[in-house]
């Protein structure tokens, strides 16, 4: 049974013509003052911190100037997507004319930068006419390559030249790059150690053009306006769901204001359009749950390159064709995803798991899904879950996912340390992560997990917590607060939408497709009747005519009518 937990009340000095709800809300994300919800583009952090920025944009005009070929190696998911559209296009605009790309097949390749890859090299049509050792050639990676040694060395033993854009957690030794831009690093100063891989490379293009203007580079070609591609940074970050600090927020609002305006890349609108969502009012979570998803089944399911190609599509009607390939991908994903969940939970007794981490494995299971099916798992059970399925003969591949104040990256990393030859490679963030070990010390593995977790998790937290913004007086129930509240700020990770709880009267209820519960509910000390919907809740039994909520405050649109609604968390008696 999960427990509501109210955030402290917070009192900073706010204007006293913002709403009293918003300001409470504000306050508890650490909001001190008003001028942090100013996400004007000039108060982004400068480029000049990240380390190694100078080293990487010396190697790009070099390769601009001699018009080497430039191959840009993606990763398989919507950060490495977008990271790759805008590199592309990016260096294009910027008098680039020779440059690729290639995405690992996540069945084939598995993550990142592999010596598999660099042999790729010489097939792709751009490549061609490469000789090996001339060194005329410059290889980019984008959200993937901190970890990838023996891919880097592969790339200098063909002469390549090699600039690393990641921002995964980097191991205690860094590949031979010739530049590595990533603001965890060792040394790095940059402020935000939040950006994700789209962000890394858009930092990268912007001081590249600073570079170029410098040398007097766009007196023959038209200077680029990079805020452009914002649109491609808002999804990436959004997607990526990496921690929403206020620089993050800045390149993620100015992302959406040019989606609404429609001025974003047709791939973006086509899977708006595909999603059916409302582009003039697109939020965040609009990206997160329908934008995202679709572009990664690309990778899950199939080739990722399919979802570069619809973002690099220039007109609407090449997209649309593009994301209808899209949306089969991501049906598939789903009947593969409801299959895999039911078979995990079919595994467990799911109402008495007591692992603190939890490691399950099932060799048939798809390799594109398992870090679905790790997430779904992990919010069901709120502990750190790893899905593991077939690599090789002797190998499993695993991926993970965490809960808040929980690192598995560092977890995983920390069974390393101790167990050498157990966890073959690995690598991630705070909040997921991809591993393979070896297949018979699964067991062993699956209890140092469990046993490292519950070094950070108490048996209170693993029943789950609702964390609360309190009470919303009766006359607070209206749509002018809920556009309010999904208007001031981009919501995310780290800084997450508002969520209210408080006791109702439960006037009635239906349950949707034998999973949703629709309800009727009237404040206790109100008179409103409002809709309220919990999804995936199964048949639950409600013998009772008053119940606590965890909710959010929406708007619900049917046919151009707006009726206020409860986005329902949680439901108690």
């Amino acid at each position: 049974m999960k427990t509501i937990v109210r955030r402290d009340c917070i009192t900073n000095k706010l204007p006293d013509n913002l709403h009293p709800v918003l300001g409470r809300i504000l306050a508890n994300r650490g909001i001190k003052d008003i001028s942090e919800l100013d996400y004007s583009l000039k108060n982004l952090l400068p480029y000049s911190a990240l380390l190694d920025i100078d080293k990487a944009v010396n190697l790009l005009y070099k390769a601009i100037v001699k018009q080497d070929r430039i191959l840009i190696v993606a990763d398989f998911d919507a950060d490495g997507a977008t990271s790759c559209t805008l590199a592309i296009k990016a260096l294009k605009q910027m008098g680039a004319n020779k440059v690729g790309f290639v995405v690992p097949n996540r069945k084939e390749h598995g993550y990142g930068l592999k010596p598999e890859i660099v042999e790729l090299i010489d097939e792709l049509p751009l490549m061609t006419t490469t000789t090996a050792g001339t060194g005329s050639d410059l290889l980019i990676t984008v959200d993937n390559g901190i970890s990838s040694h023996a891919g880097v060395e592969a790339a200098k033993q063909k002469g390549m030249q090699v600039i690393i854009t990641d921002h995964h957690e980097p191991g205690h030794k860094l590949p031979n790059a010739d530049a590595i831009v990533n603001p965890k690093q060792s040394g790095d100063n940059f402020p935000s150690k939040n950006l994700c891989g789209v962000g890394v490379i858009f930092y990268v293009m912007l001081a590249l053009r600073a570079y170029l203007r410098d040398n007097n580079w766009f007196n023959d070609i038209p200077e680029p306006n990079l805020a452009e591609y914002l649109d491609l940074v808002a999804l990436g970050t959004v997607a990526d769901v990496v921690s929403l600090d206020y620089n993050n927020r800045i390149l993620v609002e100015q992302g959406l204001r040019r989606i609404r305006a429609n001025s974003c890349c047709p791939g973006i609108r086509a899977l708006i359009q595909e999603a059916k969502r409302d582009q003039r009012n697109l939020v965040a979570s609009d990206l997160a749950f329908y934008l995202g998803p679709r572009l990664n089944a690309a990778g899950r399911m199939d080739d990722m390159s399919y979802g570069i190609a619809c973002l690099l599509c220039e007109d609407d009607f090449a997209a649309k064709q593009h994301t209808k390939l899209l949306q089969i991908f991501n049906q598939e994903r789903r009947l593969e995803e409801a299959k895999m969940n039911q078979e995990a939970i079919d595994m467990l007794e799911i109402e008495e798991v007591d692992n603190f981490g939890l490691c399950l494995l099932d060799e048939n299971w798809h390799q594109g899904v398992t870090g679905i099916l790790a997430s779904r798992i992990k919010d069901r059970l709120h502990r750190p879950v790893i899905i593991f399925t077939h690599d090789t003969d002797t190998t499993i591949r695993g991926s993970g996912r965490s809960v808040s104040g929980v690192n598995i990256r560092d977890v995983i990393d920390a069974i390393a340390t101790k167990n050498p030859s157990m966890v073959i490679h690995f690598g991630g963030h705070a909040m997921a992560a991809g591993l393979t070990i070896q297949r018979d010390q699964f067991e062993i593995f699956q209890q140092a997990f469990d046993n490292e977790i519950s070094k950070y998790l108490s048996a209170e937290e693993l029943h789950g917590v609702v964390l609360s913004d309190g009470e919303l007086a009766a006359n607070d129930f209206n749509q002018k607060l809920a556009e309010k509240l999904q208007s001031v700020t981009p919501w995310g990770h780290d800084f997450p939408e508002p969520i209210f709880d408080g006791n109702f009267e439960l006037v009635d209820h239906k349950i949707l497709k034998e999973r949703h519960l629709k309800m009727r509910v009237r404040p206790i000390d109100g008179e409103q009747m409002i809709d309220a919907i919990a999804f995936n809740t199964g048949n639950i039994k409600l013998d009772t005519t008053q119940i606590q909520l965890a909710y959010r405050l929406e708007i619900n649109v049917f046919r151009g009518n707006k009726r206020l609604q409860l986005m329902v968390e949680h439901v108690g008696e």
